[in-house]
């Protein structure tokens, strides 16, 4: 396998639930040479953009958002589970591959205007990132693209973020790759 990143992500079946490979990113994250190399991959096609939040998921979009943010030179957004912000949110519900979810933002995390680049370790089906797009644009935010570690490229995900440019580094063309 010639990509250090692809070859370092493990495919775990039958987890969460029987049927479903799962892509853990661990090993990727515990080696710093491959932890930087995909910070400064996810960042390079943004540099340009004037990125001045960038919008990161709960769970593991977190791990990976705020250091992008950090390399672009722009704010961190949190985008969490219900239940989890303080304050006055918006809320977007989406399908899983393997259930229902409901996420929220800030109100006052995002201005109208502001250039939103998103980000999360891997593109599904879509639904998640859709939801968070949904309530970055309610804000007003101006989504530059969407940046992933991680594409099963097999479940169309992309498709589900049209007009919005998708960025990721490792695709799987199939369940069994």
């Amino acid at each position: 396998m010639d990509d250090p990143l692809k070859a370092a992500i493990r495919g775990v079946r039958d987890f969460p639930k029987k049927g479903i490979v799962f892509r853990d990113i661990t090993p990727v994250l515990v080696d710093p040479a491959l932890l930087r190399e995909t910070v400064e991959r996810l960042s390079e096609p943004f540099y340009e953009e004037k990125v001045q939040v960038v919008a990161g998921t709960e769970a593991r979009g977190f791990i990976l958002a705020p250091a992008v943010a950090l390399h672009l030179a722009a704010g961190f957004v949190p985008i969490r589970k219900k239940g989890k912000l303080p304050c006055a949110t918006f809320e977007a519900s989406y399908e899983l591959e393997y259930g229902t979810d409901t996420l929220e933002m800030h109100r006052d995390a995002i201005r109208p205007g502001t250039r939103v680049l998103m980000v999360d370790d891997l593109l599904a089906t879509g639904g998640t990132m859709k939801a968070c797009c949904d309530m970055v644009r309610a804000a007003g935010g101006v989504i530059v693209g969407c940046a992933f570690l991680v594409e099963l490229a097999f479940l169309g995900g992309r498709r589900k973020l049209e007009p919005h440019s998708v960025f990721t580094l490792v695709q799987y063309a199939s369940e069994e790759e």
